[in-house]
């Protein structure tokens, strides 16, 4: 066990925390996330708790030198970690600048967003090369204001990174990772459970995930698709992957994919976050059931997110004849900072949008017809069609 995790005789566990450069040891439940704690049990109040679901940002703290959302994150996998609060930013330079700007700028009204915003801001002060708003305004987008409309907000950061910048302070190392309150660092409890990353040079590829032999999804959910051509010719086509690839948002080879593995990846952006997942997909077919099965793991060029995945599929007669019904039993896994945004209703909807505009490409490629591109993977246009349905169904049932 941990040197910084142990459990006591009551059932707590005994967590040594570096909080704010001093060493704490405190119990806590196992269920209990790094906000309780810091706020209950070290009477660190200065950690806002908003949403309580990672969505607001109030909660943010600096978690081994990086924003991560102390209302997301299990106590227990902080041992040994380092967190920093708002408190811990009193004599921090770049702090003190931004509250100095807030002030200027009107940037705060009631300001239960502040402490999370300042974390936030400070990273970006940090990371960006300029005071570019547009970048500014992305990087703070995981953190919400009910207040201040945003405007002072983004004048105070702009301008304390454009005046540390003609004073000569540049970026730190790590400038061209994706802005934001993403969180990462785990403390050694997590790092001791997975293998230490390997740097990756500038413009290098992101290294291939495998599955794990022993992979059981966290998730899983079913969907349907239906087409309107026999089940021969569709299964057919599912086994052409480069055909598959061109029909799929986001999705992209790494070379010609061998008889049963594919190399790949998948781009996805959802709100702040961008990432481009890289992995390997093993592929086994049973062409007299009309099934075949999926396996693949994946991750992004940063390391900071990674999923882990299972598709069944199987191919039989539609409802009319000459129609065909492809039945999909999903499995995954999602961590890092994507899965804050990855609760399984949301991805079960976004699934189904992602499936109809599958449906839509293989159809067209099926008629023998030139398919239309399929729509770059947009979780905004998803989500939009989300709300219409919603709302469609909502007046349905009034």
């Amino acid at each position: 066990m941990s040197a910084g995790l142990a459990e006591s005789a009551t059932g707590r566990m005994a967590l040594a925390l570096t909080v704010n450069g001093r060493l704490h040891r405190v119990e806590a439940e196992p269920r209990s996330h790094l906000g309780d704690v810091l706020r209950e049990g070290l009477n660190l109040t200065g950690t806002h708790l908003g949403c309580e679901h990672g969505v607001c940002g109030a909660c943010t703290v600096l978690l081994d030198g990086e924003p991560a959302r102390a209302c997301l994150t299990f106590a227990g996998a902080c041992a040994g970690a380092a967190v920093t609060t708002v408190e811990g930013l009193d004599e921090d330079e770049v702090a003190a600048e931004l509250r100095a700007a807030f002030n200027r700028e009107h940037a705060l009204q009631c300001g239960y967003c502040t402490p999370g915003m300042l974390v936030a801001a400070r990273d970006l002060v940090l990371r960006l090369p300029e005071a570019d708003e547009r970048r500014v305004r992305v990087g703070l987008s995981g953190n919400l204001c009910r207040c201040t409309g945003y405007a002072g907000i983004v004048r105070a950061v702009t301008g304390v990174i454009a005046a540390r910048r003609a004073r000569g302070i540049g970026p730190e190392a790590g400038a061209a990772d994706p802005p934001g309150a993403v969180g990462a660092g785990l403390g050694e409890a997590a790092a001791a459970s997975r293998p230490p990353a390997t740097p990756a040079r500038s413009g290098a590829p992101a290294a291939v995930s495998d599955l794990a032999g022993d992979f059981a999804p966290a998730h899983r959910f079913a969907q349907a698709i239906d087409l309107a051509h026999p089940p021969e010719a569709v299964f057919a086509l599912l086994n052409d992957i480069e055909a598959v690839a061109a029909c799929l948002p986001g999705a992209v080879l790494a070379g010609r994919p061998e008889a049963d593995t594919v190399e790949g990846g998948l781009q996805v952006r959802i709100g702040p976050i961008r990432a481009t997942f890289r992995g390997r997909a093993r592929i086994a077919r049973d062409e007299a059931g009309l099934s075949g099965r999926v396996r693949g793991a994946g991750s992004d060029a940063g390391g900071r997110s990674a999923t882990e995945g299972e598709i069944r599929y199987r191919v039989s007669p539609g409802p009319a004849p000459g129609t065909a019904r492809v039945d999909l039993d999903v499995g995954y896994t999602l961590t890092g900072p994507l899965a804050q945004f990855g609760r399984p209703g949301l991805v079960r909807d976004l699934a189904g949008r992602i499936a109809a505009e599958f449906a839509r490409t293989l159809d067209a490629r099926l008629s023998g017809a030139v398919g239309p591109a399929p729509a770059a993977l947009d979780p905004f246009r998803l989500a939009l069609g989300l709300l219409r349905a919603r709302l469609a169904a909502w007046r349905g049932r009034a």
